[in-house]
This record gives structure tokens, sequence and C-alpha cells, in this order.
């Protein structure tokens, strides 16, 4: 099973494979955004095995960092304002 990571996005490179720089919980890395052609810079997607595969509201994103926090996956400073 895959547990989907709650990332916002940075910056967005079109093209016929979008390619999206997100922060990962802190960290930056690139993610294929071709299914979720309706993303944009500063939205939070959930990413799967390095694409994104949904977008998410703010409070999902905070929520689901939270769990993460709580499971101490991650530390507290990365959770959504």
């Amino acid at each position: 099973m895959c547990v989907g990571v709650p990332c916002r996005i940075l910056s967005i490179t079109p093209g016929l494979m979008p390619m999206g720089r997100i922060d990962v919980a802190g960290q930056v890395q690139d993610a294929c955004m071709a299914y979720v052609p309706e993303a944009k810079v500063g939205d939070y997607v959930l990413i799967q095995n390095g694409f994104a595969m949904d977008l998410l509201t703010p409070e999902e994103a905070r929520e689901s960092l939270e769990t993460w926090v709580d499971l101490g996956m991650v530390d507290e400073k990365v959770l959504v304002n």
C-alpha cells in the first residue's frame, strides 16, 4: 500500500509531461503534474510515487500533515498556516 504525502506546489513547468517543484515536509522535490492539470502554484496536492494524484484544500493538507506529525514522521513546523 502506498501512502500519499500532502505537498505544496512551488512551481510548474508546462509541457507534454508537466512537472512541478513541490515542498515535501520542508524538502523540495519534483513531481509529475499530468494527473492534476487544474493545479496551480500554491495549491496542495497528494503525491504518490512521484505523481500528483489529487488536489487538496489547505484544510485537508493541514489535517493530513497533523497526522504525520502525530506519527512522528515530520516536524510540526511543516504544518499549513
